[in-house]
């Protein structure tokens, strides 16, 4: 059965024995003060108790209250005093929150006019809480204080020792010296910053001063910033276990003076040695430590410049051999093009195929590393990109790479040499290649997901290539009908590709397609991995042994010149007398003109668009200054002949880009 108590307060004032309610508080307040228990009913008429003394008649007793309160407080702090106790030193002020709990929320008339009208007018009355911790002060810590700084110095000390001592006792007690004035509004920091901070200063600038003076005797100079270093963040979380926030730049630019600016002519002298061997780690560890202390930086600085200056000057000494290198690399005959280009995009093919036997990855990747030293020497950087593109698209479609890792690796290291301009469609190439494994993929559960099964009766592999990035748009056009064979697996893959890809157009390029075709009517069978229009011609044999040139013609719908080609490559091979097991048809190569007239076609757009830009920024400029500038804009991709910079500029003068000036034919005006 559950008993409740009925709990009422009289607020009317009334005569109240002072001893016997005083006696009553004092249990209560004693057994706070001792952590003991106090049953609710009981804190309640506590309540009840003080609002009657504050109120009571014929008089309030709130005066004789607070004074006899002020003795209690006082008496039990000179107790702890002569045992000289510290620890646990505040669970005394659990009764001054409650008594000031009280003061805040029980204001009457009477509480007015003793809080203003005490009994000595030279004293002022004080927050019960104040009070409180006003006692605590000066009858606690003040007569400690010697013994108390000595202690916690000393513990603190330990800790930079390495020992581990009560964190949570000395925290409290360094904070007590900031609490017992936390009432006050001016200076609340006053009484802990001379009482502890100043001696804890003294001591921590004392302990590191021998502490830099034993690291700089057992380590060299880069050993010795970082151990200083390590010193300044231990102290830094030192500051923040123990001290007050107000108290954690001081701490530390006290380290900083005495491991720091005691030791600039230490550390200055070493400064030199390190930039010069540009020991990087060493010089950021410097450059840490000597930014926070003032007349640290500007000495590195110096030596920083010196060096810079130093190394310049030693670069430019060796132009006379750059250019001789330059000079070597880009020869040509004359009136002859320089073969440089063209023969390093042949040697990175070389590397870069599987038929590059003997060599392990590693000793690939090294190649192509001193190739990049080659390649930075080359002016004419634009033909090695359309050499190197058109030999890249040859080894991915035909499956020729050595692996994607190096494919990838390659392109990387032009980048870096070049910029992401410069190797834009080449990036582009190789992801073309992921898309479209991830494409056959796809396209192969399309046909196992159809509601009719579809066989496709071969073995069918595609690439999807974007149209602007890949190097296929000077082909020779011609037309071609598919062999029956491979006719559904191509109707399929286009219903499955505008299924996925509206808007798209594919265009088949079946001159580059290439397929594995069985010969059976030999003694024994041999595969042949022939082109797309060698299969076309092959397969016209199923029915008869003899076809006629005429026949041929009808069943691919090849022009002349492009079956006359298909049907010699097939006579040179000689396939009825090959040992191996599986031989490929020659395919067309690459031609060397084409290449060479693509090249000059992209330098003339190229300089076009250069020849804009600048007039878009300049909007007036003489010949010679544009003809100077195109020059500077161009020559990380090729060295323009002033030639084809005229014909470039007398290009857009016709397509009213720019327009000579009427004042002087020497002066070229942009048109917006």
């Amino acid at each position: 059965k559950l008993l409740l108590r009925s709990h009422t307060m009289s607020l009317k004032p009334r005569v109240v024995d002072f001893d016997e309610t005083w006696n009553k508080l004092l249990t209560t307040i004693k057994a706070v003060v001792m952590l003991d228990y106090v049953e609710r009913a009981t804190w309640n008429d506590r309540f009840s108790d003080i609002y009657a003394l504050c109120v009571a008649y014929p008089e309030p007793l709130g005066e004789k209250l607070y004074t006899e309160t002020k003795v209690f407080l006082e008496n039990h702090v000179r107790q702890l005093y002569k045992v000289n106790t510290i620890h646990h030193l505040w669970e005394i002020y659990l009764i001054c929150y409650l008594l000031n709990f009280i003061k805040k929320n029980k204001l009457t008339e009477a509480d007015l006019q003793y809080g203003y009208g005490g009994v000595d007018m030279n004293e002022p009355l004080m927050e019960i809480g104040e009070l409180a911790l006003d006692m605590w002060r000066k009858l606690m810590i003040e007569p400690l204080q010697a013994v108390l700084i000595r202690m916690l110095l000393n513990e603190v000390k330990n800790d930079r020792c390495g020992e581990d001592p009560n964190q949570k006792v000395i925290h409290g007690v360094i904070n007590s010296f900031v609490h017992v004035e936390q009432y006050k509004k001016k200076f609340p920091l006053k009484f802990y910053q001379e009482i502890f901070e100043g001696p804890f200063l003294t001591k921590t600038g004392e302990y590191y001063k021998q502490e830099a003076s034993n690291l700089l005797q057992e380590s060299n100079c880069s050993q010795y910033m970082e151990k200083v270093l390590g010193r300044l963040k231990d102290e830094e979380v030192r500051c923040r276990k123990y001290l007050h926030p107000s108290s954690y730049a001081k701490v530390i630019h006290e380290c900083q003076q005495r491991m720091v600016a005691d030791h600039l002519q230490f550390l200055h002298g070493e400064c030199q040695n390190i930039i010069r061997q540009e020991k990087r780690d060493d010089m950021a560890n410097m450059y840490t430590l000597l930014r926070a202390v003032s007349s640290g930086l500007p000495h590195m600085i110096q030596e920083l410049q010196v060096h810079i200056h130093d190394e310049g000057i030693r670069a430019t000494s060796n132009l006379s051999q750059e250019n001789a290198l330059t000079s070597v690399v880009n020869h040509r005959e004359p009136k002859s093009i320089c073969k440089a280009p063209e023969l390093l995009a042949k040697y990175c093919d070389n590397l870069l195929k599987k038929s590059a036997k003997g060599m392990t990855e590693n000793e690939v990747e090294d190649k192509l590393t001193s190739f990049i030293t080659v390649f930075k020497y080359i002016d004419d950087k634009d033909v090695f990109q359309k050499f190197y593109a058109r030999m890249l698209a040859k080894r991915l479609i035909h499956g020729l790479s050595l692996s994607m890792d190096s494919e990838e690796a390659m392109i990387n290291k032009l980048k870096q040499a070049c910029g992401y301009e410069f190797t834009s469609k080449l990036h582009r190439m190789y992801t073309d290649m992921s898309v479209s494994a991830d494409l056959n993929n796809k396209f192969n559960n399309f046909i196992k997901t159809q509601e009719s099964p579809v066989e496709l009766g071969i073995s069918f592999q595609i690439y999807v290539l974007q149209a602007g990035a890949w190097p296929l748009t000077h082909v020779p056009s011609s037309t071609f009908a598919i062999p029956q064979e491979l006719e559904k697996s191509v109707q399929m893959f286009e219903l499955f590709y505008n299924q996925h890809f509206s808007g798209r157009k594919l265009t088949w390029l079946h001159y580059l397609c290439t397929g594995e075709v069985k010969m059976n009517y030999l003694s024994k069978p041999y595969v042949a991995m022939v082109t797309t229009y060698q299969m076309a011609v092959l397969l016209a044999f199923n029915n008869s042994e003899t076809v006629g040139y005429k026949e041929l013609q009808d069943s691919t719908q090849m022009n002349e010149k492009e079956l006359q080609k298909t049907i010699k490559s097939l006579l040179d091979v000689k396939m009825l007398n090959h040992d191996s097991q599986k031989v490929r048809a020659g395919s067309s190569l690459l031609e060397m003109e084409q290449t060479r007239s693509a090249v000059d076609e992209d330098r003339k757009m190229y300089l076009q668009a250069a020849i804009v830009r600048i007039m878009k920024a300049r909007k007036v400029l003489r010949h010679n200054a544009l003809i100077q500038e195109v020059i500077n804009q161009s020559k990380a991709r090729f060295n323009p002949s002033i030639s084809m910079i005229k014909k470039c500029i007398e290009v857009l003068i016709d397509k009213q880009y720019i327009e000579r000036s009427q004042s002087s034919a020497d002066e070229y005006s942009y048109v917006a």
